[in-house]
């Protein structure tokens, strides 16, 4: 059997939430994996408003986690869009390309009825090599 609790590559980023069974982000060698983020301002508490605001608001959580590893939104290579109403995918694409504009990235957005009390959830994969 296999010790899973030994990988020096492998390390948690950010406070967990004591009630949830994962963490913010994981490290794992060059890789960032950041769990499912909604709007929060930096003392964690949610954000309502438009699709716009709480887009730039979800993309801002992602960036505060990255900067923990020295990575930022430019290093960003896969984004997962969870949106609670398709009929904002406009107005959400227009804040994700302005935020967005300088990474090289895939992405796939789709509507998600499971998304509570937000309209968009997001998790991201940044590659940022270790120095």
């Amino acid at each position: 059997m296999t010790d899973t609790t030994a990988k020096p590559d492998v390390y948690a980023i950010g406070k967990k939430n004591p009630n949830l069974p994962f963490h913010p982000a994981v490290r794992a060698g060059d890789f960032i994996f950041v769990s499912g983020q909604v709007a929060k301002d930096a003392n964690g508490n949610m954000l309502a408003g438009t699709i716009e605001e709480e887009t730039a608001g979800t993309i801002e959580s992602i960036r505060r986690i990255l900067a923990e590893e020295g990575a930022t939104l430019a290093d960003v290579v896969r984004v997962t869009t969870y949106l609670e109403d398709t009929r904002d995918f406009g107005r959400y694409n227009k804040v994700f390309g302005e935020k967005f504009k300088d990474a090289v990235l895939a992405r796939t957005t789709v509507e998600a009825r499971a998304v509570i009390n937000t309209k968009i959830e997001m998790d991201a994969i940044a590659y940022k090599p270790r120095r």
